[in-house]
């Protein structure tokens, strides 16, 4: 599954000429998450040319044409509870729009809601050509109106699932003079690994470093895990006990890629195995994929302790992914 979001196309509907003061471009971070727990970066700029996509690591965590960051949301429980989008410097916000349903794609008309493409947005310019958008905002959250002057991390509104995407996220996008660029990247050749400048401060790029797969959903169950449950949060809420039907370690993880082997095993406080699921080679790139592995309660209930899983990703015969985390049962 992958994200549909915003295209130049869409930036040009928005893009006027409104003046704010020339500044050098600094950007903060957009959203008040912690990158790499509570949020995740799901795909970056293609920088390939080509149909093929290509980001700025030669990695494939982006998709052809896209022009932006999306910075994803753990579940649709996170998007609930309210994450704030940031404006990443300060500028005079250019235009906005509001009244676009918090839906997925998947679930209305997609000829229809490409119209919109960007959902609940906002425009912002910083001066000396440059300008910054904002997509897939939740509706009746952004806090902010045409003309308006905002400063670097100022709340312009709050994450959600409006316009054309799958998951909630909020879909950066950085134009120079009208065209977007790379804030990782910035004037770096096409398809090149590394290189040019980013426009990112200190604090955003220590938060930002480039990883290719992340484990976007980890823990335990005590019953069959569902990809509603994990983005409901019932997943996570519905902690197992000795007693239990059964005891489910589950993963879901980003950004896998053709040929990936992934390995899930659960055990015993003793270190003894349980269970483990192998799953086969993945049969192509991957958004997001999720797998679980369990075993129903023993006669007499689960032994109290702690009980861990193994969760491994091998790429190209070496580990991509290695994470344990673990569960201590009580009656």
């Amino acid at each position: 599954m992958r994200a549909l979001s915003l295209s130049l196309f869409t930036l040009a509907a928005f893009a006027c000429n409104a003046s704010a003061q020339a500044q050098d471009i600094s950007l903060r971070l957009p959203i008040a998450c912690e990158v790499g727990r509570t949020c995740f970066v799901q795909h970056y700029v293609d920088r390939d040319p080509s149909p093929a996509a290509q980001d700025y690591h030669c990695g494939a965590r982006t998709y052809d044409t896209h022009d932006g960051t999306d910075i994803r949301l753990t579940s649709m429980a996170a998007q609930r509870a309210g994450i704030d989008v940031l404006a990443a410097a300060d500028g005079i916000v250019l235009r906005t729009r509001e009244g676009v349903p918090d839906i997925s794609v998947n679930l209305t008309d997609r000829e229809k809601v490409s119209q919109i493409g960007c959902g609940n947005a906002a425009v912002i310019d910083h001066g000396n050509g440059w300008h910054t958008a904002y997509c897939h905002m939740a509706k009746g959250s952004l806090t902010v109106r045409s003309g308006q002057a905002v400063k670097a991390g100022e709340k312009i509104g709050q994450v959600g699932l409006s316009g054309l995407t799958e998951f909630p996220h909020l879909h950066f996008t950085v134009l120079k003079d009208n065209k977007a660029v790379d804030p990782f990247a910035y004037n770096a050749p096409e398809k090149s690994c590394g290189g040019g400048t980013a426009l990112w401060d200190d604090t955003a790029r220590r938060a930002l470093p480039y990883e290719a797969t992340n484990v976007l959903n980890k823990g335990f169950a005590p019953g069959p895990v569902t990809m509603e449950g994990i983005e409901s949060g019932a997943a996570e809420r519905d902690i197992p006990t000795t007693r239990a039907p059964a005891l489910v370690a589950f993963v879901r993880a980003i950004g896998l890629k053709r040929g990936d082997e992934q390995i899930l095993g659960l055990f015993d406080p003793d270190g003894k195995a349980l269970a483990q699921n192998k799953a086969d080679p993945l049969d192509g790139d991957k958004a997001q994929w999720f797998v679980f592995s369990g075993v129903k309660q023993p006669e007499g209930g689960f032994r109290p302790g702690l009980y861990r899983a193994v969760y491994r990703v091998m790429r190209d015969g070496k580990p991509a992914i290695e994470q344990a985390f673990g569960i201590a049962l009580r009656p």
